[in-house]
């Protein structure tokens, strides 16, 4: 595969009719003297008119839906669908990124990737196929002026990458593979050796080799192909390359962590989970429980 012509004509998505005129308009937003502060918020400051506020504040609410975060970027704060805060912070005390090449795997707008600047790698890369997520990242990016690399490209191309990593995340992503085994062997090949996976995905309880395999939607979500037991996604690792699989943690999806705000459009978790019961979806399935696993070569 070639990547270049890939990246070629994904570059052309950057001019889609909905993106093209976001771009446009980032295009104009000022070089503001900032200071950055990484933390659960990653929070901006410094010195701006409030004519620029204004500007800013509205071309962040042009770029809705906000799934990661959250942000504050001066006055405007970004309370995002997603805490993101509590992901990262549950993993980070089991990763050293200091040195290494990173990679993050359907990195969405950047946020995690802005808190592992915290840890010093040698180099982050972003992959995420979205041009609205990687809008969001060149704004907030546009003040942080980090050298992080976004590819609009997904986990088929790693294997083709013209560079291994010592570290890849791929947080929130697996489910929407129709093909897991696939997908993790990808992500396999796009390792250096002695390389580790950081993963979550959605699971299901249970002792046997077994996935859910929803019918139409899982959680109102149509893109989601196989929920697995903790046994079954150990065995895709195994059967994908990987030798050592840790368990890390097993959390419940709860409204601390996902809940409809203003900074996006559309419907959060509370819709999704059954009314009457909301240890099941709305389709009647166990409602999302995410397990996170460090998968080592």
């Amino acid at each position: 595969m070639n990547l270049n012509l890939v990246r070629d004509e994904r570059q052309k998505w950057l001019t889609w009719k909905n993106i093209v005129s976001l771009r446009k308009q980032l295009a104009l937003i000022p070089d503001i003297s900032t200071s950055c502060d990484i933390g659960d918020c990653i929070t901006l400051s410094g010195d701006i008119s409030s004519n620029q506020q204004q500007e800013i504040e509205a071309f962040a609410w042009m770029l809705r839906p906000w799934r990661k975060g959250p942000f504050k970027i001066f006055d405007t704060f970004i309370d995002s669908e997603w805490n993101s805060a509590l992901k990262y912070n549950l993993l980070s005390p089991h990763f050293d990124l200091k040195d290494k090449k990173v990679a993050d795997i359907g990195c969405n707008n950047g946020y995690y990737m802005f808190r592992m600047l915290e840890q010093k790698p040698h180099k982050i890369v972003g992959f995420d196929p979205s041009p609205l997520y990687k809008t969001q990242f060149d704004f907030i990016n546009h003040f942080i002026k980090s050298d992080i690399k976004y590819e609009l490209l997904g986990i088929e191309h790693l294997e083709f990458y013209e560079e291994k990593f010592d570290i890849i995340f791929c947080l929130g992503v697996l489910y929407h593979r129709s093909d897991p085994v696939g997908a993790l062997k990808s992500l396999k090949k796009g390792l250096n050796k002695g390389g580790k996976l950081y993963l979550d995905t959605f699971m299901i309880d249970g002792d046997d080799d077994i996935a859910l395999t929803p019918q139409k939607t899982y959680s109102k979500i149509p893109n989601i192909y196989f929920v697995p037991t903790i046994s079954a996604l150990r065995n895709w690792c195994i059967r994908a390359g990987f030798k050592n699989i840790e368990l890390l943690e097993i959390k419940e999806t709860d409204a601390t962590e996902q809940r409809k705000t203003k900074w996006i459009q559309g419907e959060s978790l509370e819709n999704f989970l059954d009314p009457l019961n909301p240890k099941l979806t709305i389709e009647g399935y166990p409602a999302p429980k995410r397990v996170y696993i460090c998968a080592s070569l």
